[in-house]
């Protein structure tokens, strides 16, 4: 995936006023969602809060703890807001 930072055509994830994927609704397609845990695909190209770059899925939870399953040699980045962790997969 090819390493692309913020331009016109791409947008990082913004956390300074916390998370919520209804800013990014047309960006994002939703896999799953169990109403605290939710799991998303990037459709638009979207840029990693903490990296900068491209991710394929995005992990949302607001649980104190939490599992998930994710390819073995993959990497993530997680970032947090004050009522969310983020995992984005790359």
């Amino acid at each position: 995936m090819p390493d692309r930072r913020a331009t016109q055509e791409t947008a990082r994830i913004d956390l300074e006023n916390g998370f919520t994927m209804h800013d990014y609704r047309t960006k994002l397609k939703l896999l799953k969602d169990s109403g605290t845990t939710r799991t998303l695909e990037n459709r638009e190209g979207l840029l990693c809060p903490a990296c900068g770059r491209e991710f394929d899925r995005l992990f949302v939870t607001e649980e104190e703890t939490t599992t998930f399953e994710t390819p073995a040699e993959r990497p993530f980045c997680l970032a947090r807001t004050d009522e969310k962790l983020l995992l984005c997969t790359h």
